[in-house]
């Protein structure tokens, strides 16, 4: 019986074949793609499921790990110059259930806020409103455990209202404004559609949806197809 011999593959052909299987593979599990467009939006479609965590003052920081502590880096976030930082707090509802190992997230701002998803707060026994960010009037309290001291917050406990952050670029491509709000299709095998996304802008963020936990959930993120910013 005759056999031809396969001719061995040569450096290039292999590289090209491992880049072919990855971009397949990263494309399947991708968090974002690309809205679809004549034009092309001016940075990607990103979408990324905000888990629960915490903004702090620099005092507040302090009261909690120690006098003269600042946030040390855990890992760089989406947007330049943001972090998950090192530093973890215990959170105790008013049913004394706690939610152990919860993130600040970096660099300190000028209020402290917790963000959880719906499900932490029937868990700890808070209602929580949806809320931008920043905005703590009629919000409830909690008590936040550091290893130097504790906190006691009379306010500032929220479900972060679902946003996008646009840079002046990514808003004319949408022809939205800041404050507007924009619907979220995300395909998939459990696709559904979010509605009152909230337009954020700022000078130095680039294009990136924020959704909670429970939303992320929802949608299984991370199995979608396709993800679309739609009016």
């Amino acid at each position: 019986m005759n056999r031809t011999a396969t001719p061995p593959l040569n450096r290039r052909d292999v590289e090209s074949m491992v880049r072919t299987v990855l971009r397949e593979k990263l494309a399947a599990r991708s968090n974002y793609s690309i809205a679809r467009s004549a034009a092309g939006p001016p940075n990607p479609l990103v979408v990324n499921v905000s888990a629960r965590h915490m903004h702090c003052t620099a005092s507040d920081i302090e009261t909690l790990f120690g006098k003269g502590t600042t946030l040390s880096k855990h890992k760089d976030l989406y947007q330049a110059g943001e972090f998950a930082s090192e530093q973890l707090v215990t959170l105790v509802g008013p049913r004394q259930r706690i939610i152990p190992n919860v993130r600040i997230l970096g660099p300190a701002r000028d209020y402290t806020q917790v963000e959880l998803s719906y499900t932490d707060g029937v868990y700890l026994g808070l209602d929580l409103p949806v809320r931008i960010s920043g905005n703590h009037q009629g919000t409830p309290g909690i008590t936040v455990l550091g290893p130097a001291g504790a906190l006691n917050l009379s306010k500032g406990v929220i479900r972060a209202r679902r946003h996008v952050h646009m840079s002046v670029a990514d808003m004319s491509h949408y022809d939205v404004r800041d404050g507007d709000s924009l619907k979220l299709k995300i395909d998939g095998p459990c696709g559904l559609t979010f509605h009152d996304v909230v337009v954020r802008h700022h000078p130095k963020v680039v294009l990136e949806v924020h959704i909670d936990t429970d939303e992320g959930n929802a949608c299984d993120l991370e199995s979608s197809s396709k993800m679309e910013l739609m009016r």
